[in-house]
């Protein structure tokens, strides 16, 4: 027996009916309220609330909240941009920040990018992916090596983001600017770090290297020294 895939994009859209809301409309107003409120405010009864609709509207859509998230996923992944030119190097860096971009704009992308359905077959991850399949075959990858390349690109890029979301976050709650933060945590920091005067001189010598360009240069280093 054939059991049904768990996911929006392996089950066939429903015949002509043509119902109030398109599901444009559904998923643009469900990644605002996870934009303003975040991942536990979004639920089927709240979105309702918001577009002045029944249930029943929506699950013309979508039938549950895995599926809705799926669809906002592709959606946001709609904003990432992949440029082509001459220098894949540079078009695999600005496809990056864009990437990191994207999760910043929307920070709760990163606690559900993995864990939702199959967020990787909706339209905009597939041509994003392609786009950016092709810079590396550019760059005298093979396909296998390419896929390989793209997918480490793209965990490091994601697992950056979130990192960089969770922390803009913290710091919107608090009320602090970043300066602010540096000037009342730092000297804890230092304090919990006085017994350990190697991370002690490390916390007291000024870094100004972009940390997100720094990885990402050094993990593309790594990947030509590997290209066959």
């Amino acid at each position: 027996m054939t059991r049904e895939i768990p996911s929006v994009w392996a089950r066939p859209k429903k015949g002509r009916e043509q119902p109030a809301l398109s599901r444009e409309q559904i998923v643009s107003e469900a990644i605002k309220l996870l934009d303003t409120d975040g991942l536990d405010a979004l639920s089927m009864r709240n979105l309702g609330k918001r577009l002045y609709a029944g249930a029943t509207s929506l699950y013309r859509h979508v039938v549950n909240k895995d599926e809705l998230i799926e669809l906002a996923i592709d959606e946001v992944y709609g904003e990432i941009e992949v440029p082509s030119g001459d220098d894949w190097r540079a078009g695999v860096i600005s496809t990056a920040q864009s990437v990191r971009a994207m999760i910043t704009r929307h920070p709760w992308v990163g606690s559900v990018l993995g864990q939702v359905g199959l967020s990787y077959l909706g339209p905009n991850v597939i041509r994003m992916s392609d786009k950016m399949l092709a810079l590396f075959e550019q760059g005298g990858f093979g396909l296998v090596d390419g896929n390989r390349a793209m997918r480490l690109v793209l965990s490091y890029v994601i697992g950056a983001g979130i990192g960089e979301a969770a922390w803009l976050t913290s710091l919107a709650r608090s009320g602090l600017s970043d300066a602010e933060w540096a000037e009342q945590v730092l000297p804890l920091a230092k304090q919990a770090a006085a017994p350990y005067p190697r991370l002690l001189a490390a916390l007291d010598t000024p870094d100004t290297e972009d940390l997100f360009a720094y990885g990402l240069d050094a993990l593309l280093d790594g990947l030509v020294a590997k290209r066959p």
